[in-house]
């Protein structure tokens, strides 16, 4: 989308490995866990790598793992940018991840690490609504140059864009009444609440596994909250038989993360397509952080 050309990606899970190959049929996979894999081969088998997009393992920095345990294992992996970037040595890395990971006690040893290997290193934190995504979606984005300095990155200038936006229109989904025996009594206090504060007569969103206080609904006037792995997210409408209820559907979510439409999913299962797309970066949040990139290549090339 950026004018760039995909030559190569790393991926362990297999509907994700699926998903690249079938959208860059020319780019070499590497499919498996990244830290068997070697810089060398990367170098021996690529043509020369200007640009190394990287987003580790974010589930034990994340703050919807709550209170359970957290795997230093896992965050870990963020170490291997510098594994290859040492070996590779690309003009540019960007790294992404959830904000909750510049607390990681090796953070700052990652961003030396980077400035060890003669990189100039700037970090930002985009949310994916200020550039024309309707999703609330705060990321951390570290940018680090061989060739003089990163670019500041500042917010976009695009209209936010509801949660409406995203809906299926004309859509036929299959719904169920709202208020049953058999609904969890959690669901139906999430329910009352938002009833209670926009009125009987308008549709909502219930937000499943949040603890951003939000009372565990949303209005469909504003951006969508960040889009997760997990299937969370579910329409609410008013009718004469009473309010019902059913979940959005990937097509929704994959207009959450602003896929363009040329993008093509695999065939699999719902809950395949949701963790792929709660995996994601927002395609115009990273389309213009490496045009931004570009374009001060292409300024200092003629100077």
């Amino acid at each position: 989308m950026a004018g760039a050309e995909i030559v190569g990606g790393a991926e362990i899970g297999e509907y994700a490995s699926r998903a690249f190959s079938q959208n860059f049929p020319e780019a070499r996979l590497y499919k498996g866990d990244l830290r068997q894999l070697s810089p060398k081969q990367i170098v021996k088998d690529l043509p020369r790598i200007d640009l190394l997009l990287s987003s580790p393992e974010c589930t034990n920095h994340t703050c919807a793992k709550g209170s359970a345990p957290r795997s230093e294992e896992s965050k870990e992996t963020a170490l291997q940018v510098l594994r290859f970037a040492e070996v590779v040595e690309p003009r540019w890395i960007i790294l992404e991840n959830v904000v909750h990971m510049r607390p990681w006690r090796r953070y700052p040893e990652l961003k030396a690490g980077l400035m060890d290997l003669g990189y100039s290193v700037r970090e930002s934190i985009l949310d994916a609504s200020q550039f024309g995504v309707p999703q609330k979606r705060r990321r951390l984005f570290v940018i680090a140059c061989r060739v003089g300095a990163p670019p500041e990155i500042r917010p976009g200038r695009a209209v936010a864009r509801p949660a409406s936006a995203i809906l299926d229109p004309g859509d036929t989904w299959s719904r169920s009444l709202l208020f049953t025996e058999k609904r969890a009594e959690a669901t139906l206090e999430r329910a009352e609440r938002a009833i209670g504060e926009i009125g009987k007569n308008s549709a909502f969103l219930l937000v499943y596994y949040g603890t951003d206080g939000g009372g565990g609904w949303q209005s469909l006037e504003v951006p969508l909250r960040t889009v997760t792995t997990l299937d969370r997210f579910a329409l609410v409408e008013p009718t004469r038989d009473g309010h019902t209820i059913r979940m959005l559907q990937p097509s929704e979510l994959r207009r959450a993360m602003s896929f363009p439409a040329s993008y093509r999913f695999p065939k699999g299962t719902r809950r395949e397509k949701i963790r792929l797309l709660g995996n994601a970066v927002c395609p115009p949040v990273m389309r213009m952080l490496v045009r931004r990139i570009a374009q001060l290549d292409l300024n200092a090339n003629n100077r």
